[in-house]
């Protein structure tokens, strides 16, 4: 993939479709959470510390955010097995789909190239995505630093749940 990717869509555009294997034998596909909101993050690498606070983090908040009708999926490039272990290693009870073959996040715009040590190569960028029960995007959240990160997902949901409530 290029540096020529077009950006992820504005707030306020569809996001791109989806369908992957997911852990506890579920799956997860856009097409079954239209209706709902749902938080789609993507993480670099299972059972890595950054990774690892990220979701620990979402599990901690997934009681209230359940009661906002929000239902997070977290996704990477891992295969079954290794996310598999990540869920029991952490008792992480939300979805944590695999996108092996990268066709998702390809299409979510976080397959991009990263530098470390001064060595280029491709992987995931952190992001976090914010879409609305009519499958849009409400917010997106770019090459997310993972302290604060969830207390700012869960800040942008109060605030469409109030808008929902509302009628605005």
């Amino acid at each position: 993939m290029s540096d020529t990717t077009p950006p992820f869509p504005e707030p306020g555009s569809a996001v791109p479709d989806f369908s992957m294997p997911a852990s506890h034998g579920r799956a997860v596909s856009l097409h079954a959470l239209q209706g709902h909101p749902f938080v789609l993050y993507f993480y670099p690498k299972a059972n890595t510390s950054g990774c690892t606070k990220e979701a620990c983090e979402f599990q901690a908040a997934l009681a209230d955010l359940h009661k906002d009708g929000v239902t997070v999926i977290g996704v990477s490039r891992d295969d079954m097995p290794a996310i598999e272990k990540f869920a029991a290693d952490h008792g992480l009870t939300f979805p944590l789909a695999s996108d092996s073959d990268g066709t998702v996040t390809e299409a979510y715009g976080v397959w991009v190239e990263k530098s470390m040590y001064g060595r280029k190569y491709m992987g995931i960028e952190r992001a976090t995505f914010l879409v609305d029960a009519t499958g849009h995007l409400v917010q997106a959240w770019r090459k997310v630093k993972v302290t604060n990160h969830v207390a700012a997902v869960r800040k942008a949901i109060a605030t469409l749940t109030l808008q929902a409530a509302t009628g605005s």
